[in-house]
């Protein structure tokens, strides 16, 4: 098979015009940013936060940089995967990079939902603000009750009562869900009894925020963080009513928008992933060579020559897999491309970690503080490796895949 990673010279030269605004005009104001949380109700957006990303917004969207995730619509610039992988990459230098350009998560996965699966009807609603930027959304999967790592376990109640479907049950890590801009969750549940197939009986439904019975039970925090004003909530649904029209697609189809969704934003995840290695190894090198001990610069100390090596080899390595598994996407066949997602959910966040670890090593006790991003990149890339499926989920599937190759019996 012939593999092309590269990009088109017209979209080389977009990601050049990213690159430039991410160094130059969003990291430079990320520090005072994060600086706002806290100041008054850390759940609302202070005046300054709202200033600084709306005219960050305002200005890509001014100069088309914008909705680049859109890989197979005619709203979108016409990126193949492969190609966006590189803007991921770029935009997972910073915390802020990917609001300001419109490609965030949820918020990409939930769009290409109501993109691909949603009625004329849900799209007129929802779909055409969040193209724009004008509110967030949230998806709602993983439930503390059940392990959600097996999706079949997944069992809010949704049922059929005339035009409504009655919600009923708990949901946890709703990642964004605490954001006051966000105005609609997608939401897997349980339309089928245990007499159907195990992969027909949970559908997903589109729930607009703020419906009666809906409760946020408190903000989950990540090694002590809230992640404050964004969130990953704690939710309970009491008799929630939802128009018959918001279940996507029809009963039992949940399987089937999953995967839809989750295997392009894997993909996204760890291109992101590779973006803070390099923000990692960037930061530990300039350190290595502008701090002294024992009489010499810390980048000849020790094994930090092998480390910084290891490092460079071993993010080289995650983004060209990355990239396989982006074009195997290109190709259309989610079953093929489904092992190589796999693989890479495990190995980017897996790569990272460790750039990330090291970085802090060179920066010693600041690289623990709140005086350098590595903290809090080491938190966020450590959550990744339970996102959208465990690292022992993700093996398992690799694993199967291989041993098929060797058997004729289900393994």
């Amino acid at each position: 098979m012939d593999m092309n990673f590269g990009m088109r010279d017209e979209n080389r030269k977009l990601l050049d015009r990213v690159a430039v605004m991410i160094r130059d005009e969003i990291m430079p104001l990320e520090e005072e940013y994060q600086g706002e949380v806290g100041k008054g109700d850390r759940w609302q957006y202070t005046d300054r936060q709202t200033e600084i990303l709306e005219t960050l917004k305002a200005k890509a969207k001014g100069q088309g940089l914008w909705n680049f995730w859109l890989t197979d619509s005619d709203r979108g610039f016409g990126l193949s995967t492969v190609e966006y992988a590189y803007f991921a990459e770029e935009m997972g230098r910073t915390p802020m990079a990917a609001e300001v350009f419109n490609c965030s998560a949820p918020d990409t996965g939930n769009m290409e939902v109501f993109e691909r699966y949603g009625s004329e009807t849900l799209k007129d609603e929802w779909l055409g603000k969040m193209l724009e930027g004008e509110i967030r959304s949230a998806y709602l999967m993983t439930e503390p009750d059940v392990a959600s790592s097996d999706a079949t376990n997944i069992a809010m109640s949704c049922v059929r009562d005339g035009d409504e479907y009655v919600l009923n049950g708990e949901k946890w890590w709703a990642s964004g869900a605490g954001d006051p801009r966000c105005a609609v969750y997608i939401v897997m549940v349980k339309t089928g009894g245990d007499e159907l197939p195990k992969h027909k009986r949970q559908s997903m439904i589109v729930v607009p925020a703020g419906l009666p019975g809906i409760e946020i039970l408190r903000p989950m925090q990540v090694y002590g963080h809230d992640d404050a004003p964004h969130g990953h909530m704690h939710m309970r649904f009491t008799d929630v009513r939802v128009p018959a029209g918001n279940l996507l697609l029809g009963e039992g189809r949940g399987f089937e928008i999953a995967q839809g969704r989750l295997g392009p934003g894997r993909i996204h995840h760890c291109m992101r992933a590779v973006g803070q290695a390099e923000s990692a190894l960037e930061q530990m090198c300039k350190r290595s060579l502008s701090r002294e001990a024992f009489g010499k610069k810390l980048a000849q100390l020790g094994a930090n020559y092998d480390i910084i090596a290891e490092c460079r080899m071993e993010i080289e390595m995650a983004r060209l897999l990355c990239l396989k598994a982006a074009w195997y996407m290109d190709r259309g066949d989610a079953r093929a491309a489904a092992p190589w997602i796999s693989q890479i959910k495990v190995v980017a966040p897996r790569v990272a970690l460790k750039v990330i670890d090291e970085a802090v090593q060179m920066f010693g006790g600041q690289g623990i503080s709140q005086d350098t991003p590595l903290a809090n990149a080491w938190t966020h890339v450590r959550t990744l490796r339970l996102a959208d499926g465990p690292d022992a989920v993700h093996r398992r599937q690799v694993a199967r895949n291989e041993l098929r190759k060797y058997t004729q019996e289900k393994v």
